[in-house]
């Protein structure tokens, strides 16, 4: 157990307790959750700044490290659709992605080879993370409500083009290869 791997742990610890803080309702909920949240990000940022920087990268961390970004931000987001802020449908789009990603990844994997996180997969977490944050504070703040619909439309247009990158790099990376 090294450092990162403890903060990616971390993150996977916040979820419930974030889940509960959003859904529990009481005065002020949404400003302890976005706090969580942020925080569970934070952990995000820094276990991939750690492992870099100390020479600390894992394999237990690789395939962790996506699982734990997806745990967070799958319960943010039914989270939100359960208070009503997002629809559901988009949600689905986004768990289909991470399900399919997820999956490819394990075969890949499975056969020996790792396919890391893309651009396009961090440009798309970032969106999530923005438009989670723009959402969560929109209740108390009215005016955040356009700027997390359109962060919203960029989490879909990410979400599917990210989502077909995999596709192409698994095919590439795993299937042409076998081909051979």
């Amino acid at each position: 157990m090294n450092l990162p791997n403890a903060l990616t742990l971390l993150r996977i610890f916040l979820v419930p307790l974030l889940v509960v803080v959003l859904l529990t309702r009481v005065e002020g909920h949404v400003y302890f959750g976005a706090a969580i949240f942020s925080l569970a990000v934070t952990t995000d940022y820094l276990d991939g700044y750690f492992a870099r920087r100390r020479n600390e990268v894992t394999r237990l961390g690789i395939l962790l490290d996506p699982l734990a970004d997806k745990l967070l931000t799958a319960a943010a987001f039914l989270s939100l659709v359960e208070m009503g802020l997002v629809p559901a449908w988009v949600v689905m789009i986004v768990l289909a992605r991470e399900l399919a990603v997820t999956g490819l990844r394990n075969v890949a994997a499975g056969r020996g080879v790792l396919i890391g996180a893309s651009g396009l997969g961090k440009a798309k977490m970032v969106a999530q993370v923005v438009a989670i944050l723009l959402f969560l504070l929109s209740p108390p703040y009215p005016l955040l409500r356009l700027p997390a619909l359109v962060a919203l439309g960029g989490v879909v247009a990410l979400t599917l083009v990210s989502g077909a990158d995999y596709f192409v790099r698994f095919y590439r990376e795993v299937l042409r290869p076998a081909a051979r």
